[in-house]
């Protein structure tokens, strides 16, 4: 059982995340945290565009559903003062990349930031993007491109 009252005033969320809420105790447990301060915030769209920027650089987007976005802009936007707990590692390693300070919650924190690219299942060609190789049209998937530093 959970014990309330909690200063919960330092809990920022976005909108999809309380539209995910799915159990019925999830949803209370929010409500409880709403009355005790926890908020929830709209990301600011220019936010939103240099996550979306980051994702772009570090080929993480295609793991990165709109909340997951949403979520990274809204910590983008506290990253002074905040730290973003997700144990996703696409969001970690974009996270990291944006200077927004990360720790997880069951999972081990990425050690090190990666960078992604697709490769050809067939001829092994590597490419930036792209479902298909466009040489001899086998499919691609998702490789780890470089390892850029130490977290």
């Amino acid at each position: 059982m959970t014990s309330y009252p909690v200063d919960y005033s330092y809990l920022i969320t976005v909108p999809s995340v309380v539209d995910e809420l799915k159990s019925r105790e999830a949803s209370m447990h929010f409500i409880i945290a709403r009355e005790y301060g926890a908020r929830v915030e709209i990301p600011q769209p220019c936010m939103i565009h240099e996550v979306l920027n980051m994702a772009k650089h570090t080929r993480d987007m295609d793991e990165l559903s709109n909340t997951d976005i949403d979520i990274l802009a809204k910590a983008l936007e506290h990253k002074d003062d905040a730290t973003l707990l997700t144990d996703d590692y696409a969001i970690q390693n974009v996270a990291v990349m944006l200077g927004i300070d990360v720790k997880p919650v069951v999972q081990k924190k990425i050690r090190d930031i990666l960078m992604w690219e697709k490769q050809c299942v067939g001829c092994h060609k590597r490419f930036d993007e792209g479902d298909v190789c466009p040489i001899c049209g086998s499919a691609l998937k998702k490789v780890r491109k470089k390892s850029k530093r130490k977290v």
